[in-house]
This record gives C-alpha cells, sequence and structure tokens, in this order.
C-alpha cells in the first residue's frame, strides 16, 4: 500500500449509522453507500459527502446481501475493489477531506459489524 494511506493511522476516522443521532464529534461526515439509505432525508442525514463511488460495487453488495457469514469474503472482495482506479481517487479525497480532521463514515447497515464502512476503515488503517 502507498506511503500516503499508512499515514491514516494518525488520522481519526470512525463509522457510524446514519440513523444515529448526529454529534458534533462527528466532524466531516461521509456517506459510503451506494444508494440513499431509506426513510432519511438529507436535511437530517446531515452528510457533507455521499461517495457513492467509494461503495461496494453493486454486484458485490447484492452477493453480500449483509449475510455475517459471508462477511469475510466480501471483505476480500471489497478490498480488491478498492485498488480500482476511480475507487482510488475517492480514496485520495477521504485522506484529503481527515487531513487534520475527524471523518466519519457513514452508512446504513442494521448490523455495525459486517458492512462496507468496517472494511473501508480497516483498509484506510492498513
Amino acid at each position: 500500500m502507498e506511503e500516503k494511506y499508512k499515514s491514516m493511522e494518525e488520522k481519526m476516522i470512525t463509522i457510524k449509522r446514519v440513523y444515529k443521532p448526529v454529534n458534533e464529534a462527528d466532524g466531516k461526515r461521509v456517506l459510503v453507500d451506494r444508494l440513499w439509505p431509506r426513510g432519511i432525508s438529507k436535511e437530517k442525514a446531515e452528510i457533507d459527502e455521499w461517495m457513492k463511488d467509494i461503495a461496494p460495487s453493486n454486484e458485490l453488495r447484492k452477493w453480500f446481501n449483509h449475510d455475517p457469514e459471508k462477511f469475510e469474503e466480501f471483505s476480500q472482495k471489497y478490498k480488491e475493489e478498492l485498488k480500482e482506479p476511480e475507487k482510488k481517487k475517492e480514496l485520495d479525497k477521504l485522506i484529503e477531506m481527515s487531513d487534520g480532521n475527524t471523518v466519519t463514515l457513514v452508512y446504513s447497515a442494521k448490523d455495525e459489524e459486517h458492512n462496507q464502512a468496517v472494511v473501508l476503515k480497516h483498509y484506510l488503517e492498513e
């Protein structure tokens, strides 16, 4: 992994469900879902940036279907997708946003341990 990704360890990256209350400590709120979350308005979500392109592909998202038994394989496949050029641009933008700031990766999945935001956060910290 490139050196600038390693520097993310010094940054503050957190994850949070979009349905949880917004908090000042969230810093910049970045939605990392491909689809807008159901039942929440843009005003209530208070999203600073919606990075659809950094989300898992539709194919991978549908295959995973939030099945915890598939999470390990999903993680590996998603990390491979994150190496694609269009996703790298979004990663670079995310790194730039986090320079000196807290960034919260916001997602809509019910499972707080098995979702793309968890994988993305770990990827950035590797």
